[in-house]
């Protein structure tokens, strides 16, 4: 009942931006010779059926314009045409566009411009960074996530502003796409689909939740008035891989149509990628399987349906489905006893939005979102044996991990918002989100225990863990914030608060331990215990203060909450699993708060001429609530496999702080780009979720004190330039200097005892070297056909082009790849992609 209350009240609510997916443009016309405004001009975004006029005072508005680039265009009797070229809407922010009309009194062919965009965008009041699709297929990356690891901030595998790496949420359309049992995101995109991308790195309003480090906000592409077709064909294997053993033997073809079902009506927009590899370990994965070792579908189709001016409904689908195998080098010998994995993943959504007036709009969203995850087969746990190891115990060489799992989770989501400019200085937007969450688990799996150091404890018996279970959770949220703008010097107040709220719907067992005559504990269950309700504030605050034309400081403050993946709320916890005795390592707990994280930033900007910004942002964040493992029995610690021995429980800790600098410009005839520099600190309690747990088992110590987490990447370089080469080639390039993360260097000379029995263990007391990233892509357009558009693009994409050996990671030892030379300890070597695009 509490439960449908707190729901019924989010509906009540005044729904007051349309999450992060919309913007505007706005403006004052005049006359270019009295400078004196202009009544009644016509203004039209090219290409679609909007379009207003100014009013007395020579002023316009687009509310609800979807970010991504427009050509606008002016026109009045008794004044030249205009047509500005290229207009750029950003998510959540207003396009400032003033027009100087030329008296004439001929009609002329429309004049061109170009539109300028602002260097210093002086509504922003946090760090955060777009990305257009023509930028996107420029660079040399795969996905949407590698991205945001080369933006200011974040480390080399993807940690923002020292969070997690799952601390950060992705929205498509503005809606989520997360994995409820992982955190991380739970489908892919094709490239083309990707009109626009804004990773908020710093501060964000309290639209935004679920996430505590960073947000990306991904608006796709539609169809227009124009059919369009797109084909792109790449590959890192062009020459026989007997001829060079370079290659992951990689392949992606991609195919998008789009164009008008119903001219000025309907459109249709299409567009899916097939890709298939054999991995950086094919030479290994070839004594095994043929090929096939990876394959991957993903594809968003879309109808849009435009009622006029005022209304568009969009229906969409995302979908995608991966089948792979694992590869590890301890198994290099014995491939084919690891389990298969396939990923499957849809999200069918409909959006509706709707233009009240010139001020004020709305939008209704509706989706179903399901993801199955999938590893090997059923098995019967009479046919459970160990694995078998060479006589070094550093290969297996025999036997099969016995792990079964099926994971599904459906996520029915409501959503609306409403938008309405008061006075024309408030920007006032509230909404709410519903979600039911519709989750399953079945896994079977048996592991053997290792020693710290790595080694196989083969007289230990194998530690098993089981789940089935099937949960509907319920999560919600409700915002509300108001924007202003200081029309006498262009700062803005944007204040705001949020509310979330999580409904685990599940009692859970009471586990009572009694001690036995023989030192060991039994468990019985005494009862159950409904788990609570979790409701969270969290406020928001953001400044932007113009000093000049051309500086520009900023202030923002807030709370931000993320809830803990369902599987450590569920896992191992049900009443039957405890009676049946059930070997679990960790339980579930429903009753995990949400974690917890407040920040706070100061930047600053000045812009160097009409191209250069020179930037710099100083933040600092306190992280509560992390999760980390609970020992509920005393006693030895090797009976870590009974039920019960530890519970996932609040108690981990964060402190980060750090600086960021950035030269970036944009508008350049030859060159533009950014360079910037990051120093971050971060150190906590817990390097992650089970370390505790793992820490008794090896008999260590718990270390209370804060120390540096194992991502802390102090300094960071990064450059991302573009350059336009002779004969019409677009060179972009990224690169980057890590400095070395931190590893625990404590000694072994066998791999079971430390070499030194009366050293201090001290986590992460050492550090690996620095890694270096240099990655280019060169695209060459060749047009076909002006007319049409046609046109052919040739693209060579080098990753790592220096084939340098960046460390991942080393063992105890401070050996990289430790005793068996594991060539997975270093990233990537150089590739080469050849790829051929046709637009027509």
């Amino acid at each position: 009942m509490p439960a449908l209350l707190v729901m019924a009240a989010m509906f009540l609510l005044p729904m007051l931006c349309a999450a992060g997916v919309t913007g505007s443009i706005e403006g004052r016309i005049v006359d270019k010779t009295t400078l004196q405004p202009v009544l009644g001009v016509n203004v039209a975004i090219v290409g679609t059926t909007t379009g207003t006029t100014s009013d007395s005072d020579g002023l316009y508005r687009f509310q609800n314009v979807r970010a991504g680039s427009y050509d606008v265009k002016f026109s009045a009797i008794g004044y030249a045409a205009v047509i500005y070229r290229q207009v750029i809407v950003r998510m959540d922010l207003r396009t400032r566009l003033d027009v100087a009309l030329e008296p004439s009194m001929t009609e002329l062919q429309p004049i061109e411009i170009t539109a300028e965009t602002p260097m210093i965008l002086k509504d922003q009041a946090a760090t955060a960074y777009t990305i257009s699709s023509g930028k996107y297929a420029a660079m040399p990356v795969s996905s949407y996530e590698d991205v945001l690891t080369l933006q200011p901030g974040t480390t080399v595998d993807g940690h923002v502003r020292g969070g997690k790496k799952n601390e950060v949420t992705y929205l498509v359309d503005g809606l989520p796409v997360q994995d409820v049992f992982t955190g991380n995101t739970g489908t892919n995109l094709p490239k083309t689909s990707i009109g626009t991308m804004t990773m908020y790195i710093g501060g964000f309003s309290a639209q935004y939740g679920n996430a505590m480090s960073g947000i990306v906000n991904i608006v796709t592409r539609g169809g227009t008035n124009t059919h369009q077709m797109f084909a792109r064909y790449e590959t890192d294997n062009l020459f026989s891989s007997d001829l060079h053993k370079q290659t992951d033997r990689w392949k992606e073809v991609e195919f998008t149509a789009s164009g008008p079902i119903v001219r000025d009506r309907l459109m249709y927009y299409s567009a899916n990628t097939f890709s298939r590899t054999d991995t950086r370990w094919w030479q290994d994965f070839a004594r095994f399987f043929p090929d096939l070792i990876s394959e991957e579908f993903s594809g968003l189709s879309k109808i849009d349906y435009l009622a006029g001016q005022s209304t568009r409904l969009s229906v969409q689908g995302i979908y995608s489905t991966h089948q792979f195998r694992d590869y590890e080098f301890s198994w290099r010998y014995n491939l084919d006893g690891l389990p298969k994995r396939i990923r499957d993943s849809y999200r069918l959504a409909a959006i509706l939005s709707h233009t009240v007036s010139e001020n004020s709009f709305f939008t209704v969203s509706l989706s179903d979102y399901f993801v199955r995850n999938r590893i090997g087969a059923e098995f019967d746990p009479k046919l459970l044996r160990p694995f078998q190891y060479d006589i070094y115990y550093r290969y297996v060489v025999d036997g099969y991990r016995f792990w079964h799992a099926d994971h599904r989770q459906q996520i029915l989501t409501f959503k609306a918002d409403y938008s309405t400019l008061y006075d024309r200085t408030h920007m006032i937007t509230a909404g709410f989100q519903v979600n039911r969450n519709i989750i399953s688990s079945l896994l079977e799996r048996y592991d053997p225990q290792f020693s710290y150091f790595g080694k196989p404890l083969d007289d230990k018996p194998m530690i098993a863990s089981y789940n089935d279970y099937r949960y509907i959770p319920l999560t919600g949220s409700a915002f509300v914030q108001d924007k202003v703008e200081f029309t006498s010097d262009g700062s803005t107040l944007d204040f705001g608060c949020r509310v979330d709220v999580m409904d685990p719907a599940v009692s859970y067992p009471v586990v009572t331990y009694v001690q036995l005559p023989n030192g060991s504990y039994s468990g019985s269950v005494t009862g159950t215990k409904k788990a609570s309700m979790k409701y969270q504030v969290s406020p928001r605050i953001a400044v932007t203060l113009p000093t000049s034309p051309t500086n520009m400081v900023y202030v923002n403050f807030g709370v931000y909450y993320q809830n803990p993946v369902f599987e450590y709320l569920y896992a191992g916890m049900t009443p039957q699993h405890v009676r049946n005795g059930t070997i679990s390592v960790a339980a579930g707990n429903p009753d995990l708060e949400p974690e917890k994280t407040m920040a706070w930033e100061v930047g600053y900007k000045h812009s160097i001429g009409s191209s250069i910004v020179a930037s710099g942002a100083y933040f600092q964040k306190t992280v509560r609530n992390q999760l980390d493992t609970k020992t509920l029995v005393p006693g030895d610690s090797k009976i870590a496999g009974d039920f019960g021995y530890a519970s996932y429980v609040n108690s981990a800790e964060a402190q980060i702080s750090g600086f960021e600098a950035m030269l970036s410009g944009e508008g350049g005839e030859v060159v533009d780009g950014s360079v910037s520099y990051t120093f971050m600190k971060t150190e906590g309690t817990s390097d992650y979720i089970d370390q505790s747990l793992n820490y008794i088992q090896w008999g260590f110590p718990l270390f209370a004190q804060p120390y540096p987490l194992s991502w802390d990447q102090r300094h960071t370089l990064k450059a991302d330039i573009t350059a336009r080469l002779p004969w019409d080639v677009r060179a972009n390039a990224t690169a980057s200097y890590n400095s070395g993360r931190p590893y625990t260097l404590f000694p072994t000379q066998d791999g079971f005892t430390a070499a030194n029995p009366n050293r201090l263990f001290l986590p992460n007391n050492a550090r690996m070297g620095a890694t270096v990233f240099t990655n280019v892509k060169l695209t060459k357009k060749i047009v076909l056909n002006e007319a049409s558009q046609s046109s052919l693009t040739l693209s060579v994409d080098m990753r790592n082009i220096f084939n340098a050996k960046n460390v991942r990671w080393v063992d105890s030892n401070g050996r990289t790849g430790g005793e068996l030379d594991d060539p997975a300890a270093y990233y990537d070597p150089r590739r080469v992609r050849i790829g051929v695009s046709g637009e027509f």
